[in-house]
């Protein structure tokens, strides 16, 4: 999770020369067409293509090899154009050397000069553009790691300690769980304090934003670990054991129930224990996706947000929009956009027809419901077309295009603890259940387990399968 993937460094080497080729045809054009005095125009030569092509091998070869020195992760300009400066610098000598090598003649040198000073400024400038994003991101909530720590000793005031060390990471330490209720109150050091005992862990995981726990005591100084971990492990929520690593009983007792691997937590080793797919390479090209068709989407169905608009202020008062509060991933609190299809003041309206309701669970659904909007909500809902708004959530980060429905806080609340775990994956604006013939009649523990099979089985070929058979529930009217 916290080291630096292969997908994330190839997509950022291939910006890289992407770049770098759009920084020589600048250079091109502008020692081609640009007044420059005497030093204006080209000789016509059919070597500058060959020679964007060197430049193209060269640069992915070398970044390939230097690049994990020069990441999209520093946070200093200064920094950031040094690093970039040396690599430029490093690729252009090596050019001048093949140029040489295999005899690439009439090539001009202030073009080369250009080329060098462009290609400086459009790495050093991309570099500090993405810094510039995601240091925006730093402050919500959404793209936060919060983490709960049990134990507070030695192991455990490292880990916070280099947690400080590290401030350019958006890890967050809840605070620490300890052995002992006399102990609660308690600093540990950098401010962190002792939140809970050990029989408070249920109450913490309930009540708070945790998206991982890790454990930095001896397991066999617990008692009854392997019933924390379990219960942990019904949340959804990832665990890193910070050796000693006494699990053996636990992996004994529920083989095959969880993924689990070696990974670095910053710099120190950690045994992952995970129910969630964390395929992060892929979960990289899934957000890639997410955001491109969410842009997409919104650019071409935007004369149709113009017609619903009209429509709906046409046959009723109130907001075009409807803003409710949903949980997102392991709890977070976002609001969800839909185009409202309801009449004014409708959720006060929910008490009263609580009767009525015809679904099991924690969840309300009623045919026939008295609060839609005549005609225009019955047409939205009926074809799932209030959603467009939540691609506004995609671009957002705090939905994906596919995934768990987000639930309000009142239905979480309910949950059981097994149907906690669907929070541990981004919510969706479809997903498994929503594709189904009867789905309006798919009970809530069906739901529950729709949506958990799709978490244990995730992949992208499934996310792009649900998203075409999405296409003809829409088609053929399946909501309501």
């Amino acid at each position: 999770m916290y080291s630096q993937r292969g997908i994330t460094r190839r997509l950022e080497l291939l910006l890289d020369v992407l770049l770098t080729e759009c920084a020589f045809i600048c250079a091109y054009v502008v020692k081609m067409y640009m007044p420059l005095g005497p030093y204006g125009g080209l000789i016509a030569s059919s070597n500058y293509p060959l020679l964007l092509l060197l430049i193209t091998i060269i640069w992915y070869v070398s970044l390939d090899i230097i690049s994990h020195r020069s990441s999209y992760r520093s946070r200093l300009s200064v920094s950031i154009l040094r690093n970039v400066f040396y690599l430029v610098s490093i690729n252009t000598v090596l050019l001048v050397l093949c140029m040489y090598l295999f005899k690439i003649s009439d090539i001009s040198r202030i073009l080369i000069l250009f080329f060098f000073i462009l290609d400086i400024l459009f790495l050093h400038f991309s570099r500090w553009g993405m810094q510039q994003i995601i240091a925006s991101r730093w402050n919500k909530d959404i793209y936060h790691r919060y983490i709960l720590i049990i134990g507070s000793r030695a192991t455990a005031k490292e880990l916070i300690r280099m947690v400080a060390n590290h401030p350019e990471t958006s890890i967050q330490i809840v605070g620490c769980v300890d052995l002992y209720s006399e102990d609660v109150g308690n600093t540990v050091c950098c401010d962190v304090q002792i939140i809970g005992a050990m029989d408070d862990l249920r109450d913490i995981l309930l009540n708070r934003i945790i998206d991982e726990v890790l454990i930095a005591m001896p397991m066999n100084e617990i008692n009854n670990s392997e019933w924390y971990l379990s219960l942990i492990n019904t949340f959804g929520i990832t665990i890193r054991i910070i050796p000693y690593w006494y699990i053996r009983k636990y992996m004994s007792i529920q083989p095959g129930a969880h993924d689990f691997q070696v990974e670095r937590f910053l710099s120190e080793p950690a045994l992952v224990l995970s129910t969630v797919q964390e395929k992060e390479d892929a979960m990289i090209l899934k957000s890639v996706m997410d955001y491109t068709l969410a842009a997409f989407i919104l650019f071409v169905t935007s004369p149709i947000f113009l017609i619903f608009a009209v429509s709906i202020k046409l046959c009723s008062s109130g907001p075009v929009f409807y803003k409710q509060l949903r949980c997102g991933q392991y709890g977070r609190k976002f609001h969800v956009y839909k185009f409202r299809t309801m009449v004014k003041d409708a959720d006060k309206m929910r008490d009263e027809l609580a009767a009525y309701n015809e679904a099991d669970g924690p969840v309300f659904k009623m045919k026939r419901d008295p609060r839609i909007i005549p005609y225009v909500g019955a047409f939205l809902r009926k074809v799932s077309l209030d959603e467009l708004p939540q691609f506004i959530n995609v671009l957002r980060g705090e939905m994906s295009i596919v995934g768990p429905r987000p639930p309000i806080p009142e239905e979480v609340e309910k949950y059981e603890l097994w149907q906690r775990r669907r929070l541990s994956m981004k919510p969706g604006i479809t997903c498994t259940w929503q594709i189904q013939p009867q789905r309006n009649a798919i009970s809530f523990d069906q739901w529950m387990s729709m949506d958990l099979d799709y978490i244990d089985r995730w992949s992208l070929w499934l996310d792009i399968t649900l998203i075409l058979k999405t296409l003809p529930a829409i088609v053929f009217a399946r909501g309501r």
